[in-house]
């Protein structure tokens, strides 16, 4: 069996083609990443196709935001079709094609046109759903936001509409897809792997204090603005709110505007995973109040560093870890169950420890990259005929 992987970006991607080239199933993967930066990949000799021309330059461009938001998204949207326009002429033999969504709708045809099975693999929520959310979460704290461009959205539709099959990443996602309408039986679950190796405890945190940690990039799509709503009307002689990751100034003026910019924030900036693990080994607790978003990796990361996770439904968490042992999951918009829960931990060294004991355990039956790989690999093979239904990983 021969599987064709295609990415704008790189994503999980790359790791899957690895697990894929293990297993000699790799035709090639196409990427809009400049070649030179995929060249450790650690992938075969003339297994990498890049097409760059377009979302190279975009990508690169320090003032892009200053063109305005249609300029942005006619930029957005022509990336997408001419890379799947690339992708679709360049298609070469194979029994299954995987497309991240949104840029594989050509290529997904042209595949079946050729005898293959056609993969959508959708990292978040059904976009219609992911759409709602956020328009909602914008009007709520009066910001203005154009939605998602119904010109993607429509893609994306067609692209659910074409494919044999489509793939996600969490409990979260498939289910926003079998709300909107698409049959659950044309849906497949496989859960990201996570690169253990790279994340263990280094340090520990100090019992003296209490340490909030954040990982990701600053938004109300992440929920940040909830984190500091309970952040404000939590108690502790020694707390702080660290944030890594690369500082949303736009949102962070909006905050200050509202009075939820607390003045003791530590903004770490881009935080190589090395210097992340370190953190994360001395926070007392991870929160992630994601509105919407896949599976965040985040979250395993952490627990992988002994640190206790706080996370709402819609990040993948129930996925990851069970509510009450290695960290709580709540309802997404829920300001105060976070406070709550951040004040029990706080309240409770002996229950934080508890928690942390159990993360460092719960990481050892997570799957990796590897796990990841068979999973997709047997969900391939099934689709293209190869193997029983039977192996194909539960929905």
């Amino acid at each position: 069996m021969k599987v064709v992987l295609s990415a704008l970006g790189k994503f999980h991607t790359f790791d899957l083609a690895r697990e894929l080239q293990r297993r000699d199933a790799l035709a090639c993967v196409f990427s809009a990443y400049p070649a030179f930066k995929l060249r450790n990949e650690h992938l075969s000799r003339g297994s990498i196709k890049s097409f760059g021309w377009l979302h190279t330059p975009y990508m690169g461009l320090p003032r892009r935001l200053w063109l305005g938001e249609s300029i942005n998204r006619f930029w957005e949207y022509v990336d997408r079709i001419s890379f799947d326009a690339y992708v679709s002429r360049r298609l070469p033999p194979c029994d299954v094609f995987v497309g991240n969504s949104s840029s594989a709708l050509w290529s997904g045809r042209a595949a079946q046109a050729k005898g293959a099975k056609y993969v959508c693999d959708r990292g978040s929520s059904h976009i219609r759903a992911q759409d709602k959310l956020l328009r909602e979460e914008y009007r709520r704290w009066d910001q203005k936001y154009n939605g998602i461009d119904p010109r993607i959205i429509d893609r994306e539709e067609a692209e659910y509409a074409a494919s044999d099959c489509i793939t996600v990443p969490s409990t979260f996602c498939l289910t926003s897809f079998v709300e909107e309408g698409v049959p659950a039986g044309k849906l497949r679950k496989i859960p990201y792997g996570v690169n253990l190796d790279r994340f263990q405890p280094s340090g520990a945190a100090d019992p003296r204090r209490f340490d909030i940690l954040f990982a990701g990039g600053m938004s109300f799509r992440k929920g940040v603005q909830y984190l500091l709503e309970a952040y404000a009307s939590f108690r502790h002689p020694r707390k702080s709110l660290t944030f890594a990751g690369v500082p949303n100034r736009a949102f962070i003026e909006a905050m200050k505007r509202r009075g939820l910019w607390p003045d003791d924030v530590t903004l770490l900036g881009h935080v190589s995973q090395p210097r992340l693990k370190e953190v994360m080994s001395r926070s007392h607790v991870l929160v992630l109040a994601s509105v919407e978003e896949g599976l965040a990796m985040v979250q395993a990361q952490a627990l992988a560093c002994g640190c206790p996770v706080i996370a709402t439904k819609n990040t993948g968490a129930s996925d990851l870890f069970d509510d009450g042992v290695e960290g709580y999951i709540l309802p997404i918009r829920r300001s105060d169950m976070i406070a709550q829960k951040l004040q029990l931990m706080a309240d409770d060294p002996a229950l934080r420890a508890r928690q942390s004991d159990a993360a460092l355990q719960r990481v050892k039956h997570l799957g990796g990259w590897r796990s990841y790989g068979q999973s997709a690999f047997a969900a391939y093979a099934a689709l293209a005929g190869r193997v029983p239904a039977a192996m194909l990983p539960c929905a």
